[in-house]
C-alpha cells in the first residue's frame, strides 16, 4: 500500500541535502507548488533539480532557486521573461546548468524508469550539447549517446488517486509526471482526491507500483474538474472558486 501523508511537510520529510529531485510541471502547469514549498521549509539544500523550466516568477521552483537551495538544474528552457531568479543565480555563478533538449529530457527519464542504460539519438549531434559525449553514425546519420536521469525523489502533481497509489492527471497538467514517477527511488504525489475505491484500470495513467507517498491537497483546478464532472460550466465559477 502507498503511504498517505497527512501534510506536504510529512510527505517530503525524507529528502536530504544533495538529493536529486525531479519536479513535474510544464511552466506552472502541473507544478506541485505545495510540495515545493514544503521542501523549502524542510531546509534541504545543495539540490540537483530536474524540470522542464528553471522557475517562473517568485513561486514554486523559482522560489527554491531564489533561496539558494538548488546547486544544479537540468532543464530544457532555463530562460524566459519571468525566470529572473535563475538568471541572477546563473550569472553570479551560484547555480550550475545542464541544458537538455526537451525530447531528450523526457526520454532520459523514461530510460531510467525502463532500466535502459542509454540510447542514441540524432538530437544535438554536431552542437555544443554533444561535446564530451559518445557519438556514432547509424544509417548514415550522426547520433549522440544519452544516459538515463535517475533521482532520489520525484515531486509530481496528479488529479486523483486511489489508496493503492494509482494516479490520473488533469489535462496538460500531466506533462512530465508519468515519466518522472518511474525514474525516482521515491515518488511523492500531491492529489486533489484520494478515492477509497480502486480507480478504473482503463483510465489509470501512473500505476500505483511507482507511487510511494500520497498527500491530498485540494486545488482550484481540482474544484473545476469536479464541477465539470457534475455538469456545471467551468466558465461561470461559483463565488468560492474565484481567485
Amino acid at each position: 500500500m502507498t503511504e498517505i501523508a497527512q501534510s506536504a511537510a510529512e510527505a517530503v520529510a525524507g529528502i536530504e541535502d544533495g538529493s536529486t529531485v525531479l519536479i513535474g510541471g510544464f511552466g506552472n502547469a502541473g507544478q506541485p507548488m505545495e510540495l515545493i514549498d514544503a521542501l523549502l521549509e524542510g531546509g534541504a539544500t545543495g539540490l540537483t533539480v530536474v524540470n522542464n523550466n528553471a522557475g517562473q516568477g517568485d513561486v514554486g521552483l523559482a522560489r527554491l532557486i531564489r533561496e539558494g537551495r538548488v546547486a544544479k538544474i537540468i532543464c530544457s528552457f532555463p530562460r524566459q521573461s519571468d525566470s529572473w531568479h535563475f538568471d541572477e543565480a546563473y550569472r553570479a555563478g551560484r547555480i550550475e546548468l545542464e541544458l537538455v533538449p526537451q525530447g531528450n529530457l523526457a526520454e532520459r527519464l523514461r530510460a531510467a524508469g525502463a532500466g535502459i542504460g542509454g540510447f542514441f539519438t540524432p538530437t544535438s549531434y554536431g552542437t555544443a550539447l554533444a561535446e564530451g559525449k559518445e557519438t556514432r553514425m547509424i544509417d548514415g546519420r550522426g547520433h549522440v549517446l544519452e544516459t538515463p536521469i535517475h533521482a532520489d525523489a520525484a515531486l509530481i502533481k496528479a488529479f486523483a488517486a486511489d489508496a493503492w497509489g494509482n494516479l490520473v492527471y488533469r489535462k496538460t497538467a500531466r506533462n512530465f509526471g508519468p515519466v518522472m514517477a518511474t525514474a525516482a527511488r521515491r515518488t511523492i504525489a500531491q492529489v486533489d482526491e484520494i478515492s477509497r475505491e480502486p480507480l478504473d484500470p482503463e483510465v489509470i495513467v501512473t500505476p500505483g507500483i511507482y507511487t510511494d507517498v500520497l498527500v491530498r491537497i485540494p486545488s482550484e483546478s481540482g474544484r473545476l474538474a469536479a464541477r465539470e464532472r457534475a455538469g456545471r460550466p467551468s466558465s461561470t465559477p461559483a463565488e468560492g472558486d474565484r481567485r
